[in-house]
């Protein structure tokens, strides 16, 4: 909006930077530009306003994909007009000379040129696409689709930027979809639970079976162990029972050879003793005799004791 001060026959115009001032006077451009100060007569002055800043123009429609599903499309669209003679001329930018203001809306004009010419390009790109394709690629083909597409410089406008922000659609469908991909997700949770779980059963299994195979081998080294003690006790047994048998023939050997020695001096003594005379062998039995014969304190001799050994000594 201008600001325009009044005086008595006069005004006084002061523009901006973002703003475009055109005055016109019996058909002559007087004045044409951005950030213009004049004074001019409110009879014969016709003023033209032009913003020449960057504008946002947000919308928000529906479209329905090739599966006959409704979508709403949130998109915002940047324009800036770059021909301020081309849009004074196609789209009435007048403002009162006497406020400032502007006689129509020009504004909303230009959006909604600008949002009829943007839902063709986008309906005609999301009429080819499925619910499910435009939910999850959508975005970038509208956005590419659109500002290829979109130009409006029959109106001296130009296009800085065009933003898809959401293609969404509607409430019970995307209930739909919400609850099939939390399904699917959920499958996806059990499945992973399930594999962890089934790792952790492999990895117990595992585990069970080296142990196993450890007590197996443990069982098999005690199997050995046994054999080799048992090995080794027979061994000794049989060591022991060969040094056994060899002490006792050493042992009976020493007796026989002890025994045959006996004899031997027993033999040799009767030898010496059959040379000997009967008396002589029967003083040697009667000292022998009385060398074995406990100790007797008294002894009482009788002539029928005495008789017969006297008739031996006699012989």
């Amino acid at each position: 909006m201008a600001d325009i001060s009044t005086y008595p026959g006069l005004r006084h115009l002061r523009g901006a930077p973002t703003v475009h001032i055109r005055h016109i006077r019996k058909g002559k451009v007087v004045h044409e530009g951005t950030g213009l100060s004049f004074w001019f007569r409110p009879r014969t002055a016709v003023l033209s306003e032009v913003p020449v800043d960057d504008r946002e123009l947000p919308m928000l429609f529906h479209a329905r994909t090739s599966d006959y599903q409704d979508v709403t499309v949130q998109l915002t669209t940047t324009y800036r007009c770059t021909d301020p003679a081309t849009a004074t001329a196609r789209i009435d930018f007048s403002i009162d000379p006497d406020t400032g203001t502007w006689r129509q809306d020009p504004l909303s004009q230009i959006a909604n040129t600008l949002t009829e010419s943007t839902q063709q390009h986008a309906l005609k790109i999301l009429g080819t696409l499925d619910l499910e394709t435009a939910i999850k690629s959508g975005v970038e083909k509208v956005k590419e689709a659109v500002k290829a597409n979109l130009t409006a410089a029959h109106i001296g406008l130009e296009i800085i930027d065009v933003r898809v922000v959401a293609i969404r659609p509607d409430a019970d469908m995307e209930k739909a979809l919400q609850t099939t991909i939390r399904e699917k997700v959920q499958q996806e949770a059990d499945k992973a639970t399930y594999e962890r779980r089934a790792i952790a059963v492999e990895r117990e299994r595992a585990i069970s079976e080296n142990e196993l195979q450890n007590q197996i081998e443990l069982a098999k080294r005690e199997e050995l162990l046994v054999v080799q003690r048992g090995a080794n006790a027979l061994k000794q047994a049989e060591d022991h029972a060969r040094a056994s048998r060899i002490a006792d023939d050493a042992k009976a050997e020493g007796i026989r050879k002890l025994a045959e020695a006996e004899a031997a001096g027993e033999k040799a003594r009767l030898d010496a003793y059959r040379e000997i005379p009967q008396e002589t062998l029967f003083a040697l039995a009667a000292k022998e005799l009385a060398g074995n014969l406990p100790e007797i304190g008294s002894i009482t001799i009788t002539p029928d004791v005495i008789q017969p050994i006297l008739q031996r000594l006699a012989r």
